[in-house]
């Protein structure tokens, strides 16, 4: 039996009733009777009694209970075991005991319950699946099996795994993850034995220089004899493939590849062989730095060619132009260049996922950006509120808003259930965007159809866009499609209003149910009532003729969508070409101001535009040159590292007027790219893996004092670091990143920046390696457990005792109660008082007695003499 305080925290407040009651007991204990002495004594003893009550103190009495929790591996490493530990476990339960509770769990990264303690039975239940089988986390899954286990209870985990940790340390924290009552038994799992081949290692030289003859080292695993081709590739594009002889243990072979492109090269090797038993291990990835002149990516509207690559001097600046649609999602690819700018390219060709990518480029690589004007550029392409926008100086939206024509604009939009998912967001989003574009007096109406129409808002003065937006928003798939009812409510609504202009953009993926006379119901609604309509077809399952049909019926566009991140800048461009005008055709010479690299082209004079782009420009911008209407034409700034530049004329010469006709129209090109190229100094920064896995970062020139790690993934994606400064110029920086590739930007206090690629292996799970028994046999020693070798052991009397609690703290309240009353009693009627009553009593008592004897001995006496 033992003694538990629950909230020990509570007996501080023993310090303050000591301290008064012995400075009491020192000013009067010469003055107190026996009486006060004994009353001072039943008050110290109350006091104390409730204190201790306040900490919720329990005895602790000795049961006969025992819980086992059953700890199951899960992870990749294990594959194939499942058969091994599920015997184990049938085994096991057979020997349970009637007062063992027993719960089983699994893990791999993540910590799973599959039946909850005392639940389990001799039957096995099939396991729930694995939520991140690349990981294996012991720590974190003992440390969860302990927290739910009663802590009274004898208990003991059984951790049934390889003890191929990768994820936490389990040795580190384990004094820490167990309580006195927990040992932890440990039961190795042995994968079976298969025919496997793993690429260990890829190497590529750091930095290397165009056309450089480059070895590429790839170390190869295997634990047989087999054939195999190794496939190389350079930024996802083939570049060789060699046959191979590998052998049982380590192979080592070397690819000769002459380096073709700049900047940070991704070059991939693949292994292919046959009867292998995971794939996950036969693919890595490295990077190589290939250094040259300054490289230029120069991108066009699709079917169309940008003049710009001719106005470029090719030898200082190498460019490729490719058209939107070729444009790479990785951000690798982009690396590769300096600059990029894109001529006339709408923003429904590119797509938000690609333009993320890109505004990383720029943001934390520094790459320069330009955008070029034209009918399919800035606000006419469908840029606002895009990571484009928020990278250029200038913004989509245009002033004067007040002398735009009244707009009325109804969205029909699909919300069967073929539509769930990302497009189905993305076709809210961009429907939610489209509204902040709209003014406050102009009509908007939003109409989402499945087999009906549902009038989500109804045709009216957009006065309140917050409301709009939420229902908007709120919008769910419903069930089968039928665009008849949808589009007919949506000409209906917009018949009567008095709007100069009265649009409906009409989005689908699939096909009406019924057939209908569309063509009756668009041209009658165009006649007299001039309502266009616009339609977008997404997916491979959309009626693309009709659709199409339908745009050319309406006189609007006809959007054919495969990429679903492009729908919000389609909408976007709708929005803004029938809201507002955006193109400004009235020529006109611009006032330049700004650097001398750009005044020195205009000291013979300004020629004349003939259009532009309206646009507003950033409050940090620099405006080169505006119109006459204050519109910036040229405007500037820094984007994080990367410079970019906007300029809302032309490159052919049709808007640009004079200005494609002066002698400094080349150098005006040359010009903007030499400002677009980044302007930091690069220094290579000394980057090496440690062996937890983390990243030392060193400035070898010793001029850092503080260095500022930017990490990014492909996708563009900014991937949560931890950076530690170790001292001056060296910081260590670690991230959770999955297997592939890692670019990392280091800059410090001088400007000086660097990038590089670090490549992220497939998980240690997918390593050609043994059981870790020294981890296995370490988790069982320092927790009082066994490796076991038979499921019977696990089920053995554990060595701690088991108690059940049981609370004193009412008993002490009662005790205390009880004290305080014989205190005021005491101090309220006196010690004499209480002892004359108390003899009195005695004397009435003895009286009463001796008067009862009295008369039952008459009556025994009375009774006698009758007789």
């Amino acid at each position: 039996m033992g003694l538990r305080i629950e909230s020990p925290a509570w007996l501080l407040l023993f310090l303050l009733p000591a301290v008064y009651f012995a400075f009491a007991w020192w000013k009067t204990k010469n003055r107190m009777t026996r009486e006060h002495k004994f009353i001072f004594v039943i008050r110290v003893v109350a006091v104390s009694l409730l204190i201790f009550a306040l900490a919720m103190p329990s005895l602790l009495l000795p049961i006969k209970e025992e819980q086992l929790l059953f700890v199951v591996d899960r992870s990749a490493s294990t594959k194939g075991t499942d058969k091994q530990y599920t015997e184990f476990l049938v085994k096991a339960l057979a020997e349970k005991k009637d007062h063992q509770a027993v719960g089983l769990y699994s893990f791999d990264g993540k910590f799973q319950t599959q039946v909850p303690l005392s639940l389990l039975t001799e039957d096995v239940p099939e396991f729930i699946g694995s939520e991140n089988d690349s990981k294996t986390n012991i720590s974190e899954s003992i440390q969860l099996a302990t927290n739910l286990a009663d802590q009274q209870k004898a208990t003991r985990i059984v951790l049934l795994s390889d003890g191929l940790e990768n994820e936490g340390s389990v040795s580190d924290q384990l004094s820490r993850m167990t309580g006195g009552n927990v040992e932890i038994d440990t039961y190795i799992l042995n994968r079976p034995e298969s025919e496997d081949v793993a690429i260990t290692s890829f190497e590529t030289p750091p930095v290397a220089f165009e056309g450089e003859q480059q070895q590429l080292l790839v170390q190869v695993e295997s634990t047989k004899a087999v054939k195999g081709e190794l496939i190389l590739s350079q930024n996802d594009q083939f570049l060789s493939k060699q046959s191979v002889q590998i052998e049982p243990g380590s192979n080592t072979f070397t690819l000769r590849h002459a380096s073709v492109g700049e900047g940070l090269l991704k070059y991939q090797v693949q292994l292919n062989v046959t009867g292998d038993a995971l794939l996950e291990n036969n693919q890595l990835t490295s990077v190589t730095m290939v250094e040259s002149a300054p490289h230029l990516l120069v991108v066009s509207s699709d079917k169309l060619t940008s003049p710009i690559p001719s106005y470029i001097d090719d030898q200082v600046v190498k460019v490729d132009a490719i058209q939107a649609s070729d444009l790479p999602f990785d951000l690798s690819n982009y690396l590769a260049y300096d600059a990029i700018i894109f001529d006339n390219v709408p923003g429904y060709q590119v797509g938000e996922a690609k333009m993320t990518v890109i505004e990383q480029a720029v943001k934390n690589f520094g790459v320069g950006f330009m955008m070029v004007g034209g009918d399919n550029s800035f606000g006419l392409g469908g840029y606002f509120k895009t990571p484009i926008e928020k990278l250029l100086p200038v913004e989509m939206e245009v002033k004067g808003k007040q002398q735009l024509p009244s707009l009325g604009l109804i969205i029909v939009m699909d919300r069967s259930g073929s539509m769930a998912g990302n497009k189905f967001e993305l076709a809210k989003e961009a429907a939610a965007r489209s509204v902040e574009l709209l003014r406050d007096d102009d009509t908007l109406g939003f109409i989402a159809f499945d087999d009906r129409p549902w009038e989500i808002i109804e045709a009216k003065t957009l006065t309140d866009k917050k409301e709009a937006l939420e229902k908007i928003l709120s919008v769910s798939v419903g069930g089968g499609t039928e665009i008849y009812p949808g589009l007919e409510l949506a000409y209906e609504r917009l018949s009567d209003l008095k709007l100069q202009r009265k649009h409906i953009i009409l989005l689908t993926d699939g096909q009406s149910a019924t057939q209908n006379d569309y063509e009756e119901l668009i041209t009658e609604g165009l006649g007299d009532k001039n309502i266009t309509l616009s339609t977008v077809a997404i997916g491979q399952d959309a009626d693309r003729a009709l659709l199409e049909e339908l745009a050319q019926f309406g006189t609007g566009r006809f959007y054919d969508v495969s990429d679903e991140s492009t729908i919000p800048a389609i909408l976007s461009r709708e929005t803004v070409m029938i809201s507002r005008t955006y193109i400004e055709d009235n020529p006109f010479y611009p006032i330049i101001r700004g650097d001398a690299a750009w005044t020195s082209l205009f000291s013979d004079g300004v020629p004349q535009l003939n259009a532009y782009i309206a646009t507003t420009a950033k409050q940090t911008a620099t405006v080169v040159a505006e119109s006459t209407k204050e519109d910036p034409v040229i405007a500037e700034w820094m984007y994080g590292l990367g410079r970019t530049i906007a300029y809302t004329s032309d490159s052919t010469g049709a808007w640009s007027g004079d200005f494609a006709r002066f002698s400094e129209w080349g150098n005006f090109w040359n010009t903007a790219v030499s400002r677009l190229l980044p302007s930091y100094s690069e220094v290579p920064f000394d980057i090496r893996k440690s062996q937890d896995g983390s990243y030392s970062v060193t400035d070898p020139s010793g001029q850092s004092s503080f260095l500022d790690i930017v990490a990014v993934n492909e996708a563009g994606e900014e991937i949560e670091s931890l950076s530690e400064p170790i001292s001056p110029g060296k910081s260590r920086v670690s991230f959770d990143a999955d297997p592939g590739l890692i670019f990392l930007r280091i800059s410090n206090e001088q400007n000086s920046m660097y990038q590089a690629g670090i490549s992220i292996p497939y998980s240690e799970e997918y390593k050609i390696q043994p059981p870790n028994k020294g981890l296995m046999e370490e988790i069982a020693k320092r927790t009082g457990g066994k490796v076991i070798t038979s499921p019977e052991q696990a089920m053995r009397d554990i060595q701690f005792e088991s108690s059940e609690s049981k609370s004193i703290q009412k008993w002490l309240v009662l005790i205390a109660m009880l004290l305080f009353f014989i205190d005021i009693t005491l101090r309220r009627f006196g010690w004499r008082t209480i002892s004359g009553v108390t003899s009195h009593l005695k004397k009435s008592t003895v009286e009463n007695v001796t008067r009862a004897n009295d008369t039952n001995v008459a009556q025994l006496l009375k009774g006698k003499k009758k007789r």
